[in-house]
């Protein structure tokens, strides 16, 4: 396996979103937790794949990292914009994922320092912020990158009757 190259999406073609809804799916069907629920297809992605993917580019508020290992797709996160004066700052990372078969190999690592290193030296932000559900373990994931725990809200997320999670929320500062 080649290094790692993250890049900024410059163009979001269909090849590309066929990728990333693909690696999406993939992802939430080996139980991450990405925004779906597992059984998950294409189709059920696509809705929020459309919302996801029509917030970036160039004339988009955030922003779309993409990770390729000799060639291919292997991971993609979002830098999302709140919008707002008061907000410009800080930008949250979302939809952050791996292929299921390429993890444990420190991608999801170079995925985040690429994120930090896009906000801190292109976007000139202060802080990054991102939410963790509950009982993944990603906790410990982020908090090892510089991420602290600023909240939670309890029960907030339900994947299914009964069963309720809470949403941890992080920061890493940049300056």
């Amino acid at each position: 396996m080649s290094a790692p190259v993250s890049t900024l999406a410059p163009e979001l073609t269909d090849a590309l979103r066929t990728d990333l809804v693909d690696c999406w799916v993939a992802v939430t069907n080996a139980g991450g937790a990405v925004g779906l629920l597992p059984p998950a297809t294409v189709g059920d992605a696509q809705p929020l794949a459309q919302q996801t993917f029509s917030r970036v580019g160039p004339d988009g508020p955030d922003d779309l990292l993409v990770l390729h290992v000799d060639g291919e797709l292997a991971g993609w996160a979002v830098l999302a914009a709140r919008g707002t004066p008061l907000t410009r700052h800080w930008r949250t990372i979302g939809r952050l994922q791996v292929r299921p078969e390429l993890q444990g190999r420190g991608l999801g690592v170079a995925l985040v320092e690429a994120a930090v290193r896009h906000g801190r030296v292109e976007l000139g932000l202060d802080a990054l912020h991102l939410t963790v559900r509950d009982g993944t373990g990603l906790d410990r994931f982020y908090e090892r990158l510089g991420f602290g725990r600023v909240g939670r809200l309890p029960s907030s997320l339900r994947l299914g009757p009964g069963d309720y999670r809470d949403e941890l929320y992080y920061v890493r500062m940049l300056t």
